[in-house]
């Protein structure tokens, strides 16, 4: 009883719900999933899974181009739009235009010629190599001027040449099939039938573009009613079909030669052409194309008046139906696929929002990084900031250490004076003023100077010790010596940094010796650094600290550590390494030696 339900619901289904089956003009459409598209989808959802772009976009290719094989444009051009964008996402610009130039070919056969005309450009202007951009120039041209079919023909033709040229042999042949139908609306049945003959050689077997090639020449021929011409076409494809075992192209094509005959009135042929595609569709679970086939019998049988033959054709079907469905995979197919592309849809969405959420982590994480950048530079310029006043704190230091004049020196140049006035001796007074104020004008004017060239300070040291010697004539001469290596005028050196090893060689070693003494100044290259040589025969520190009082200790010291303090500045600020060093001679000489070093320095 079951059974019997079931097959009277199929029964109901195939043969009571309106088909609208009647003898064709052309070929039926096939109904199930092409292997390319099923091949394509089920990448696509792995690709999907794996998340990788060049993939996706490649399968959704793929997957566009099953659909238009299968004559779904619109979907095909849905799945090219969604390539574009990755490959726009990914800036690959020859596969971008790759993709925008098909769009716009199955926008054309769609006959949305504005879209199609904007996407020709856009895959103009995209394209990388010469040839693309000609091409879709072409293209974007012969749309522009749809409906000049001097013009059309001109742009297919110069198409035609380039494409055969870099070997494109499936573009030839569609554009022999556009001037095939360029031909046809101008109703030059001739040369679409010699452009469609053109086409063949650059199509691949028995592909979708093979078969329309070879239909569209059959119905050219049946529409001059010239049969005979039809048939051996439809014959020709028919044995292609049979060496590779397509049984839908073998059904659909002998449904359509049928059709053939029974306008040439040869109703045997026709119904044999119709009994074998009835038989094919069933020994190879064709439900759908048996039903065709069937229905069509059918219809010629009341066409007739042949109930009794009706009747065993139903019979027919009704005794192998179990086994038809049974070995029908189009069913399971279709609904497989569409599981495929629910699937596909759900990956896409998730896909979707996993990149959004990457690109909102991706947004974060370029403010994190801004904020981190913006404290760098905040950081960086505190740091700077505070680098620049400690700076100016160590040049103002240096500068007060610098202004930092001997009291003893001051106090003691005054008391000459008043000597030599007290002494009644003008000439020596005013030899001493007059000294003593061009050294201090030149201290004055070299005052807020770190360093001060060799001729410079060699001038002011000399002034120094000639004042000194007006005081101190019977206590030690002095004499000063330069390597000739040394330039006077390019070579500069620390400000005020030898005056007080001097005074100190004067006053606490030279002026307590009973006998008259000897103080040499010398300046000399040592390699990349200068020495600079105080040398004098006093009594030396020992001896001299014994005689000084505590106030002449505490002088010397503050001397001595001011000159240390400048120094310890001067190399932080010019990044130098200046030094000194102090020795006191051993017996049986007296005296004291100080090497001050420091690098040479140039400057123009």
């Amino acid at each position: 009883m079951q059974r019997f339900t079931a097959i009277l619901y199929l029964f109901t289904a195939l043969f009571l719900i309106p088909n609208g089956v009647k003898a064709q003009d052309s070929v039926p459409k096939k109904k199930e999933t092409p292997a390319e598209l099923k091949k394509a989808a089920t990448n696509l959802e792995r690709s999907l899974i794996e998340n990788d772009n060049s993939k996706i976009a490649r399968n959704y290719e793929l997957l566009a181009q099953g659909f238009v094989d299968k004559d779904d444009l619109a979907k095909a051009e849905e799945y090219l739009i969604k390539a574009q964008e990755i490959y726009v996402a990914s800036k690959n610009a020859s596969a971008r235009a790759r993709v925008i130039r098909n769009i716009a070919k199955i926008q054309e056969s769609q006959n949305k010629l504005r879209y199609a005309t904007q996407n020709y450009k856009a895959a103009e202007l995209t394209a990388t190599d010469k040839t693309s951009k000609t091409l879709n120039a072409n293209d974007y041209n012969r749309l522009k001027n749809a409906g000049n079919s001097e013009l059309e023909d001109k742009y297919l033709n110069a198409n035609i040449d380039l494409l055969k040229n870099v070997g494109k042999k499936s573009e030839v042949a569609d554009t022999y099939i556009q001037l095939a139908e360029l031909n046809l609306k101008n109703s030059d049945t001739v040369n679409a039938l010699e452009k469609y003959e053109q086409a063949l050689p650059y199509a691949k077997n028995i592909s979708e573009k093979v078969i329309k090639i070879y239909n569209e020449t059959a119905r050219l021929d049946v529409a001059g009613k010239q049969y005979e011409e039809a048939v051996a076409v439809v014959e020709k494809l028919l044995a292609e079909a049979a060496k590779i075992k397509d049984y839908n192209t073998q059904i659909t094509q002998l449904q359509y030669l049928a059709s053939i005959y029974f306008k040439m009135e040869d109703a045997k042929n026709g119904v044999d052409a119709l009994k074998e595609s009835y038989k094919i569709a069933s020994v190879n679970g064709k439900t759908f194309e048996a039903r065709g086939s069937l229905l069509l019998l059918v219809d010629y049988y009341k066409s007739i008046g042949d109930d009794k033959a009706i009747m065993e054709t139903y019979e027919e079907f009704l005794k192998n139906i179990d086994r038809i469905i049974l070995s029908d995979n189009s069913l399971t197919d279709a609904k497989t696929f569409k599981v495929t592309e629910e699937r596909i849809r759900r990956l896409e969405n998730e896909k979707m929002f996993k990149d959004e959420l990457i690109s909102r982590q991706n947004t974060f994480n370029y403010f994190l990084l801004g904020a981190m950048v913006l404290l760098l530079l905040l950081f960086g310029f505190i740091v700077k900031t505070f680098y620049s006043i400690k700076t100016k704190n160590k040049e103002i230091a240096l500068q007060s250490l610098r202004l930092e004049m001997n009291p003893h020196f001051l106090f003691n140049s005054l008391n000459s004076v008043n000597q030599f006035i007290a002494q009644n001796n003008e000439l020596a007074a005013n030899k001493y003023l007059t000294s003593y104020s061009n050294l201090m004008r030149n201290t004055m004017e070299n005052s807020n100077k770190d360093f001060v060239t060799l001729g410079n300070e060699i001038e002011n040291l000399t002034k120094y010790l000639e004042l000194e010697h007006l005081r101190f004539k019977d206590k030690f001469d002095f004499e000063i010596t330069v390597d000739e290596k040394l330039d006077h005028e390019t070579i500069w050196i620390p400000n005020m940094i030898i005056q007080p090893h001097l005074e100190n060689a004067i006053w606490h070693g030279l002026r307590y010796k009973e006998e008259k003494g000897k103080l040499k100044l010398h300046f000399s290259l040592n390699g990349k650094t200068i020495l600079i040589t105080v040398d004098d025969d006093g009594i030396g520190p020992t001896k001299s600290s014994e005689l000084k009082t505590h106030n002449q200790k505490e002088h010397q010291s503050r001397g001595l550590t001011n000159t240390k303090e400048r120094m310890t500045l001067l190399n932080e600020l010019y990044k130098t390494k200046m030094d000194f060093t102090i020795t006191e001679k051993k017996s049986p000489e007296t005296g004291t030696v100080v090497a001050i070093t420091f690098p040479i320095i140039h400057r123009k």
